[in-house]
């Protein structure tokens, strides 16, 4: 959510950044529904002064005897207070309005974001390591998972539909391997402290991180308030919703496992086969909460932690700036880290790590107080993927196979699996 004295005065500025991404901000809406809300603001206002005027009035007419003029002072006092509460009334009903249409506007890309809104506007800031050669054409994923027994997308399919899959044997462990390690490398390499958050949140939680009212579709609704999380940033940023921190204890990192659930509702083909887009996966969130002048130096710190995995892990990869249209309602500055697929012959995204400012602080009430006695201002809040499970699981399987139909483990992962190749039946 953007500041409200932002839209208020400089609408312009917020409509030129909502259009950068292809957005067209509500400010006519906010416009008509603030000026009634502040109309009604300004007329409540006048009655309670008017109200203290008169019920101070009343005492001291009766104490001079008048009290004809005190029984009609009483009189206006009652009315008074019954359209009080009516303007209050109406003024809780103009705010709800209000603040649903401030929850449509996007939040506005950094001056440093490109133009662009297309996928191939991005910018590849860097690449690191190189494609792996193979002799024949590599084998995909799902080919290689199938053949040495890893997932058995037919019970799947069974059990739940398309879109998920069960993970069997050395399949199953490294799954498990994999965010047992990203966790154990998060917290030692790069400082995050772990925490295991619920998988169900309820609707504040959700509007809090941005996730509702907009993305309302793409997200699994278990109960009349209860919804299945898309990522681990929903329940760990809502952890201190309505919480003020000391200033001293920023920055606060976080990182966490959970599964995540999304409808990810589009046309199944050879580019969704696999594992590659699932309706539930396993990924190990970071989340960041930081002092406003730090953020951006916060994001670099962040996309640097993401890549230390991909690297320890030795797979190609490069580090995408988004174009403002590309990038998401929610973030001023976003990078994806894509991930080289030798099967599908492409780079897949398996991070995005995004600076959302002060706009999911907003939501969610989440401040700090620089010293004592200081007026609460809101943290910025970040988060990336670091990673998620299935396209890395992709990403091994794909660069290290082997001619033989084994495929390598890499060593960061050896203690995990205790095996160093997963080998054909």
């Amino acid at each position: 959510m953007l500041d409200r004295q932002l839209i208020r005065h400089d609408p312009e500025i917020v409509r030129a950044g909502a259009l950068r991404k292809g957005i067209e901000a509500p400010i006519d809406q906010f416009q008509l529904a603030d000026a009634a809300w502040r109309a009604n603001t300004h007329e409540l206002n006048e009655r309670q002064a008017e109200m203290n005027r008169v019920s101070k009035s009343i005492g001291q007419l009766f104490s001079e005897g008048k009290k004809n003029e005190a029984a009609t002072a009483r009189e206006e006092a009652q009315n008074l207070k019954q359209q009080i509460q009516n303007l209050e009334e109406k003024g809780r009903e103009l705010e709800s309005e209000l603040r649903a249409i401030e929850l449509a506007f996007p939040n506005l890309p950094h001056e440093s974001v490109p133009d662009g809104s297309e996928p191939e506007e991005n910018v590849v800031i860097r690449e690191w390591g190189e494609k792996p050669c193979f002799d024949e054409r590599p084998v995909p994923h799902f080919e290689i998972a199938e053949e040495l027994k890893l997932i058995d997308f037919d019970r799947a399919s069974k059990v739940s539909g398309s879109g998920f899959a069960i993970y069997t044997g050395l399949g199953a462990k490294l799954v498990r391997s994999l965010y047992c390690w990203m966790l154990d490398f998060n917290v030692r390499e790069s400082g995050y402290t772990e925490v295991l958050p619920p998988f169900l949140v309820h609707t504040d939680s959700m509007i809090g991180t941005g996730n509702l009212p907009k993305f309302k579709d793409e997200l699994y609704k278990a109960t009349d308030d209860l919804w299945l999380i898309p990522t681990g940033e929903v329940p760990v940023t809502n952890m201190y919703r309505d919480e003020v921190f000391d200033g001293a204890d920023l920055p606060v990192k976080h990182c966490a496992y959970t599964a995540c659930f999304r409808r990810e509702s589009g046309a199944a083909g050879r580019l969704t086969r696999g594992i590659l887009r699932m309706h539930q996966f396993d990924k190990v969130e970071l989340v960041k909460f930081v002092l406003p002048e730090t953020s951006y130096d916060a994001l670099e710190r962040l996309v640097a932690d993401a890549e230390k995995l991909l690297q320890a892990l030795g797979l190609h990869y490069h580090v995408l700036l988004l174009c403002a249209g590309d990038m998401g309602e929610k973030s001023t500055k976003c990078y994806d880290l894509e991930l080289w697929s030798p099967g599908e012959d492409r780079f897949l995204e398996i991070s995005s790590c995004a600076n959302f400012e002060a706009f999911q602080a907003r939501r969610a009430n989440i401040r700090f107080r620089r010293g004592q006695g200081e007026k609460p201002e809101f943290v910025h809040i970040l988060n990336g993927s670091a990673l998620a499970v299935p396209r890395l699981m992709v990403a091994i399987l794909e660069t290290n196979q082997l001619a033989s139909g084994d495929v390598v483990i890499p060593e960061p992962l050896r203690p995990y699996m205790g095996t160093d190749v997963i080998e054909k039946p």
